[in-house]
């Protein structure tokens, strides 16, 4: 891989060399380097582009890397990523895609992740999204992610996109049986012309299963964001929908989150709010040294932790 491939692996996964464990990575559309364990199997689909991973039920402390990357001006690709993790198994999967474009065409990764969680397993998702590269064409990034998990699974998913994506739809379903439990962690920023939606559709079939999704945005320049969650309450259940957002300059932010119950056990909420950074925090940072704009960023930042 030469230094720009290796740059965007280390901002969408965080690696500096080979990771320990189960790892898939892919390179403007070839999967470059893998490596399975004895409980985590990566093989090859036969019939689309993509991968099985099959995660051995009962393993523990043990972490799987798919990682894309493209540096290939043009290159659209789509792949189709599936996730077998057996009952009572615990592990992390961190997932991701960054694109440098320095060409005119456009360069686009269609990512499909579906998970399947066997009773009692649990999962720690980490996906990132990046762009970098200075050409004219557009960095354009579409994942979509479907989720069932069985009784008393737990899924943490925290998805983040910071810079550089010039265009994304993030698609996210989710059904969950008795006492099945989702936590999402979305943190997002688009700057320029950028424009970027996040849909979300969560089922809360099973008894006692519960959901907490929580959003966090800014939107600078010109961008556009859309938020869509709903939030289907089915049996006694419990969920929670929180989206904040600061908007600064000529941005566009648009707030849907929506509610549905078809049991009279069912216990959803729904939050949002979507502001400007006050002045007066501006100002406390200011006294403390801090220009203007180094005490805007340096809110941006706790904001989006």
């Amino acid at each position: 891989m030469d230094a720009i491939q290796k740059e965007l692996l280390k901002q969408v996964a965080g690696l500096h060399e080979v990771p320990e464990g189960a790892y898939n990575i892919r390179a403007n559309g070839e999967s470059v380097d893998r490596a399975s364990t004895a409980n985590i199997e990566i093989v090859t689909k036969e019939d689309k582009s993509g991968i099985d991973i099959h995660i051995k039920p009962g393993t523990k402390n043990e972490s799987v890397h798919i990682p894309v990357v493209l540096s290939q001006s043009g290159l659209q690709e789509t792949v189709y990523n599936d996730f077998y993790i057996g009952e009572g198994a615990d592990v992390v999967i961190v997932a991701g895609c960054g694109i440098d474009n320095c060409g005119t065409q456009d360069s686009r990764h269609d990512g499909i992740h579906r998970f399947f969680l066997e009773k009692n397993s649990h999962v720690k998702y980490v996906e990132k999204h990046y762009g970098s590269g200075n050409g004219t064409g557009g960095r354009i990034l579409n994942p979509v992610t479907e989720i069932y998990m069985d009784e008393d699974s737990y899924m943490e998913m925290e998805t983040t996109q910071i810079r550089g994506v010039d265009s994304t739809d993030r698609k996210n379903i989710a059904k969950l049986k008795d006492g099945a439990k989702l936590v999402v962690t979305e943190r997002l920023m688009t700057h320029g012309d950028q424009h970027a939606e996040s849909h979300f559709q969560i089922d809360l079939d099973g008894e006692d299963s519960s959901a907490n999704l929580v959003s966090r945005s800014v939107a600078r320049d010109n961008s556009y964001q859309l938020f869509q969650s709903n939030l289907c309450g089915n049996n006694r259940c419990s969920g929670h929908t929180e989206c904040d957002a600061i908007i600064m300059d000529d941005a566009r932010i648009a707030a849907e989150p929506q509610l549905a119950a078809a049991s009279v056990d069912a216990a959803l909420i729904h939050e949002a709010a979507i502001g400007k950074i006050a002045g007066e925090q501006i100002i406390k940072l200011m006294t403390l040294g801090l220009t203007e704009q180094e005490a805007e960023e340096q809110i941006i930042s706790g904001f989006l932790k």
